[in-house]
């Protein structure tokens, strides 16, 4: 589990990428296509298991061609390894895949080995398990070994990255419109305790699923959340000098919506699944028509008690509204509610 413990600062200070990152969705694209190559060879089980992928993304690894690592080069063994990214090849607030890659070329030596993890330092952000030769040469300043990297990763993003650029771009200015209403009409608990359907928001600490433990106080820097189409999980990155960057699998409409599907509102509980939770979903589909906690338990086959958790979490989320009305109370649909289901 991943903590990440906010300050009345760190509150004040949350912002959203204004765009994908193509160098980030680059190397988190590889890492993807790494990780089913692998499940498909029964090299390691469950890829998409603990971490959902969405079926666009499958589509895409399987529309690929030629393997991974031929495509990627020596740009796949900074990131094959257990899920490792090094900090320098994110750049999340360089503009385009240019600027990413010319910040990334001018990252100090010292910098390069501390991402590397190469000597093993405590402290940071982790490292790689197993660096090759290759990988050592970066961290000791071979003029050389930068200019490999740098090449291959633009190769890796025009043959397999940019053909879907358009798409990750749209989805990610729909994403951010999302998160932008949800922060506008229900806040920062509204922001946070949709950011994931396993992740948990009890303030003033963000829990995220993960395999190792860390505290990460905030340290009133505040946080940058950028959405990534190819992330199937959180990912964070430290930044003692600025705010810590969390990557968080971004929103989609159409996923989870089997293709040929017709995408009508029926299919809704399904796509917002990825978002709201699945018996969450369904509570909010349910109330397009305005029921009281008894109608809407019965309508969702659920205990009175979670038909209420549920609403409640939806009403801090901005999206139910709940009056009283006499002895009992009455859930309804607000309009960002109403845009959720309709598709924003």
């Amino acid at each position: 589990m991943i903590r990440l413990h906010f300050t009345s600062a760190d509150l004040c200070r949350i912002t959203l990428a204004p765009a994908a990152n193509a160098l980030s969705e680059t190397v988190l694209g590889l890492r993807l296509s790494l990780r089913l190559g692998r499940a498909r060879e029964g090299l390691v089980h469950g890829a998409g298991a603990s971490h959902r992928v969405r079926p666009a993304a499958r589509q895409w690894h399987h529309s690929l061609r030629g393997g991974a690592v031929a495509r990627a080069g020596v740009l796949a063994e900074l990131v094959a390894e257990d899920g490792f990214v090094p900090d320098f090849l994110l750049q999340p607030s360089a503009p385009d895949f240019a600027d990413a890659l010319d910040a990334a070329a001018s990252t100090p030596v010292e910098r390069l080995a501390l991402d590397l993890g190469i000597p093993e330092a405590s402290g940071w952000n982790g490292g790689l398990a197993r660096p090759g030769r290759w990988a050592h040469e970066l961290a000791q300043g071979s003029p050389a070994a930068p200019r490999a990297l740098f090449d291959d990763a633009r190769r890796y993003f025009e043959t397999s990255v940019e053909p879907l650029w358009p798409r990750i771009r749209r989805d990610a200015l729909t994403d951010r419109a999302l998160r932008s209403e949800m922060l506008l009409r229900g806040g920062v608990d509204a922001l946070l305790t949709t950011l994931g359907t396993t992740w948990r928001w009890q303030p003033p600490t963000l829990h995220l699923p993960s395999a190792s433990t860390y505290d990460i106080p905030l340290c009133g820097r505040g946080l940058l959340l950028v959405p990534s189409w190819f992330a199937t999980g959180p990912m964070v990155m430290y930044r003692p000098e600025a705010a810590t960057v969390l990557v968080y699998p971004m929103y989609d409409g159409d996923d989870g919506v089997p293709a040929g599907a017709s995408g009508s509102t029926d299919d809704r509980p399904e796509a917002l699944a990825a978002l709201l939770g699945r018996t969450r979903a369904r509570v909010l589909t349910l109330l397009r028509s305005p029921a009281t906690t008894t109608a809407l338990a019965a309508r969702a086959s659920v205990s009175l008690a979670a038909a209420s958790q549920h609403a409640g979490v939806l009403r801090g989320a901005g999206l139910v509204d709940t009056v009283r009305t006499g002895t009992a109370v009455l859930h309804s649909l607000t309009p960002l509610g109403h845009s959720l289901l309709a598709g924003i």
